[in-house]
């Protein structure tokens, strides 16, 4: 693994910025939980960054940017885009991951940032060297934490409990020793805690 990228605060702000902007164009809307509606990916690239820094005590630039990123124009490719069953939603979720590279890295171009912080930053993107590379497998701990945080109620009372607790299962075998006591951490509903244990059971 190549060394973790540093660059200036000022600059890191400013991308951070224009990924945000971005995500103001989603004209899907989502409620937080103070009852504000905001664009939906905008809230979720906040959350990502809100529950990167609880998990990681300075985290590299390369991995600050991807998490901001991880959903970036995601509603310009749509699930109902391609092929009902397995492979069309695995083949849908790979070209999220180039596209949400992609549009990454020419906001980071814009900025005149290096290559090499911009290619590794579409590697995490593109979940590449999963429990192979440390900050990948950071980022998708840091998915899962805001999965369960934010978004696995929701889920949960739109689904059967089989399907739910296979989810958490799933989520579960993702995630790194350190994300799963994170998990743990979480301060999750009683319905929710109670789903988790069962699949953990």
């Amino acid at each position: 693994m190549g060394k973790p990228q540093i660059m200036q605060q000022n600059i890191l702000n400013q991308v951070l910025n224009d990924i945000d902007q971005f995500n103001l164009n989603d004209p899907n809307k989502e409620i937080d939980e103070l009852g504000t509606e905001h664009a939906k990916e905008f809230l979720y690239g906040k959350r990502m960054s809100n529950c990167l820094h609880d998990f990681m005590l300075a985290p590299p630039a390369e991995l600050q940017i991807a998490a901001r990123a991880q959903h970036i124009g995601r509603w310009l490719s749509l699930r109902s885009d391609y092929p009902e069953g397995r492979a069309g939603y695995l083949k849908w979720r790979s070209d999220l991951g180039k596209k949400h590279a992609e549009l990454c890295a020419e906001i980071m171009r814009k900025h005149n940032l290096d290559e090499t912080l911009i290619d590794a930053t579409s590697s995490l993107l593109r979940k590449e060297k999963l429990k192979r590379n440390p900050l990948t497998q950071a980022l998708e701990d840091v998915i899962c934490l805001v999965f369960l945080k934010y978004y696995f109620v929701e889920f949960a009372n739109k689904h059967a409990q089989e399907k739910v607790i296979s989810i958490v299962q799933k989520t579960w075998a993702k995630m790194s020793e350190e994300g799963q006591q994170a998990a743990l951490a979480l301060d999750l509903s009683d319905e929710a805690l109670s789903l988790v244990k069962q699949a953990l059971a």
